[in-house]
């Protein structure tokens, strides 16, 4: 526990009061109707919208839980959201287009642009309610989790205490301000967030205990911790196991395999509200690049910096709660070394990381509530209770599903102890579900139903092998196979299940995929079949150019670019000057490589309207 001198204090409080100052100003417009309480009237730039992606997924529980991977998996370890960098790239190069024509208040009124009839009507009602609710709670109490971690080692606060300090300034703003109070304020949280996190790398490696980068790196406790692919044994896992866990699974199946907040396959979620909140186009797809190459190249190295010093001064986890003998057994985790290596901290700088972390914490959440109340109301307020709801009404309905929100996952995360253990929860729960989001824009036999089964298949076997003895019983020590299996042992089973049931079922309607051809203009071959039963003058209303080849190019390339700079930048931090160089070089060709190709795209796009 540290004492807060008057200057941290002052700085924390003067967040607070500037974040409830533009969440009240904003809420002058942001209630009129839904199309500003939720996407603020689709005139937000790239700019904006991408500083909001990034600042909603800084959060309190990602340095928490990057510092859980480093420490137990080593630097490698990320790849389990590194490799979520391959969709979002795709997102930005082939579907934000496509999202930003479709013109849907969410991405869950998608479904009945794609599908129709009564099946059409369920998923989007019970998507609603899935991820409106179910998953966007548990991702919301991740974060109150590291939240309440953070209290209690920095604080000497009771769980309920910090969430309900924290919760309460967030839900007021949050549910004032609508989308405009959440992107106006990520804004000012973004750059508190970095400053904060910054400072913290900084001053932590240069402590005497830890010696500077040069020590650090070459510190026993971390050597066997900084390469980027899985080259040693550790914590007596064998190489072979490590690579397949560890890289090659995330790499080869999980990111289009899975389903993940801020990293669906095709885009989705708050990642979509921003592409459809946005002026255009070009606009989402700016603000969707921006966003991956600052999640993946350049934040992360702040708090894995943080984690490798935190195996020298914390090695183990006995240590950590030797140091902190006031935290409860069951929030004792590697995860909380982040925040107990943040007492280190002098005052003033303490206030401008408790202030990052504060800022962090509202953003995220913000996000959510307003993102799952969009759920709630568009998909299922105004489809299943109150078909005839004003727009004023539909407003409060979405201030109340904020606060109903916010109350339950603050429950969850109270009952909660570890944050890696939730996201490998969730993971597993959208297992086999991402290619149908990838293909469901370019395959006209997707249906209703492909869907609702890989949902169902997804989710009752990912919980029979976590919650049964089924799961010991197939993998792991004593199973019948190893424990890397059981991922890629989800995806597949749930592929053919969803296979089969679209086969079985009757496709979509003409009228329906022509209606949903016409409006967003996907191409391809995969619909060759719906574009021959159009009329003429459909067929010649909805003429567009193939360019996905020249997406996935872009993406490629992409991947090489924003790839290249994270590890040109951990090369240079580690001292390897000469990797450095070569990443580097790297870098530059696939940049240039990437913006004459990015302009291909963009005239034949220009010449086609």
């Amino acid at each position: 526990m540290i004492d807060l001198s008057t200057l941290d204090l002052v700085i924390i409080i003067s967040l607070f009061v500037i974040i409830l100052s533009v969440g009240f100003y904003v809420s002058r417009t942001s209630g009129k109707d839904t199309s500003q309480y939720f996407l603020s009237g689709r005139n937000m730039p790239w700019w904006l919208l991408g500083l909001s992606m990034v600042a909603t997924t800084f959060s309190t529980d990602t340095p928490n839980l990057v510092t859980n991977i480093v420490r137990v998996n080593g630097v490698a370890g990320n790849w389990v959201w590194w490799a979520f960098l391959i969709t979002g790239l795709l997102t930005v190069f082939v579907y934000a287009r496509l999202w930003r024509k479709s013109n849907v208040k969410t991405d869950i009124e998608f479904y009945e642009l794609r599908y129709g009839g009564a099946p059409a009507r369920f998923l989007r009602w019970f998507r609603a309610v899935f991820l409106g609710i179910f998953f966007n709670m548990f991702a919301m109490a991740g974060v109150m989790l590291a939240a309440i971690k953070i209290g209690e080692v920095m604080l000497g606060l009771d769980g309920w205490i910090t969430i309900l300090i924290a919760g309460s300034i967030t839900l007021l703003f949050s549910s004032v301000g609508g989308f405009k109070g959440v992107v106006y304020t990520d804004f000012i949280l973004f750059f508190v967030a970095m400053i904060g996190a910054l400072g913290a790398a900084v001053y932590i490696v240069g402590l005497p205990e830890v010696g500077g980068l040069e020590a650090l790196v070459s510190h026993p406790n971390v050597a066997d911790k900084l390469s980027f692919i899985p080259d040693s044994d550790q914590s007596g896992v064998n190489r072979k196991e490590l690579l397949i866990t560890l890289f090659i699974i995330p790499i080869a199946v999980q990111w289009w395999s899975s389903w993940y907040p801020g990293g669906e396959p095709g885009g989705g979620g708050y990642v979509a509200q921003r592409m459809l909140a946005a002026k255009d186009e070009n606009h989402a797809i700016g603000a969707t690049f921006f966003f991956n190459f600052m999640h993946i190249a350049i934040r992360p190295w702040p708090w894995i910096l943080v984690a490798l010093a935190s195996l020298i001064i914390f090695p183990d986890l006995a240590s950590i709660q030797e140091a902190f003998p006031n935290v409860s057994d069951d929030k004792i985790g590697h995860d909380l070394a982040y925040p107990a290596m943040l007492t280190k901290l002098p005052s003033g700088l303490l206030g401008i990381v408790l202030a990052s972390l504060a800022a962090a914490f509202m953003s995220t959440i913000s996000t959510h509530l307003n993102w799952g109340a969009s759920y709630l109301v568009n998909d299922l307020y105004k489809t299943q209770i109150k078909k005839e709801a004003s727009e004023k009404e539909q407003v409060q309905a979405g201030r109340v599903a904020t606060i109903i929100l916010m109350v339950i996952s603050a429950l969850m995360a109270l009952a909660m102890n570890n944050a890696l253990q939730l996201f490998n929860i969730i993971i597993m729960f959208g297992a086999g579900t991402g290619l149908i989001f990838i293909l469901r824009w370019f395959w006209w036999r997707i249906n209703a139903w492909t869907e609702i089964s890989a949902m169902l298949a997804s989710g009752t076997i990912s919980m029979l092998l976590t919650f049964t003895p089924l799961g010991e019983i197939m993998f792991g020590d004593t199973g019948w196979m190893p424990t890397y299996y059981q991922f890629p042992f989800i995806v597949v089973t749930t592929s053919i299940i969803w296979l089969i049931v679209t086969y079985l079922t009757q496709p979509e309607s003409q009228e329906t995929l022509a209606r949903f051809y016409q409006k967003t203009t996907p191409g391809g071959k995969g619909w060759k079949k719906i574009v021959a039963q159009m009329t003429p003058e459909q067929q010649e209303a909805s003429q567009t150019p193939w360019i996905v080849p020249q997406g996935i190019l872009a993406m490629l390339l992409g991947c090489a670019f924003v790839y290249g700079s994270l590890f040109s930048t951990g090369y240079f931090i580690y001292g390897e000057t000469t990797n450095a160089l070569i990443t580097l070089a790297i870098v530059i060709i696939s940049g240039v490589l990437l913006l004459n190709v990015w302009k291909r795209m963009k005239k034949i796009t220009d010449e086609s309207t």
